[in-house]
């Protein structure tokens, strides 16, 4: 993948939240959706721009696609793991999603209980 592609994936502030959240864990689009709060159609459309810039890539567990960074794109890019591991952390908006993580983690709630 060229760097130009990974920086204009980069460039939008609900795909910088879905990085930041799934570096915690694999998450689907309606895991997204509850802890993000955004509709499904504006999650698939941040998750399809990440997919072709090659930073995830979905896993299918029965009817459900979870979600993950693709450790390859890391390597290749040294500059994402910073960007991931230490600058996200640092927005306010991403301190609330792993707030609202934490509390999903802690429900004992389910994408088949969001579906």
């Amino acid at each position: 993948m060229d760097l130009i592609t990974i920086l204009k994936a980069l460039s939008h502030e609900n795909r910088l939240r879905i990085l930041n959240l799934i570096k915690e864990q694999d998450l689907c689009v309606c895991e997204l959706q509850h802890i993000m709060d955004i509709n499904q159609s504006n999650a698939s459309r941040h998750l399809n721009k990440l997919k072709q810039a090659n930073l995830i890539y979905g896993k299918r567990k029965a009817q459900w696609i979870y979600y993950q960074i693709n450790p390859q794109i890391l390597k290749e890019y040294n500059f994402l793991n910073d960007i991931i591991d230490h600058e996200l952390e640092d927005l306010l908006i991403c301190k609330k999603d792993n707030q609202k993580l934490l509390e999903y983690q802690n429900s004992g709630l389910s994408c088949q209980d969001l579906d």
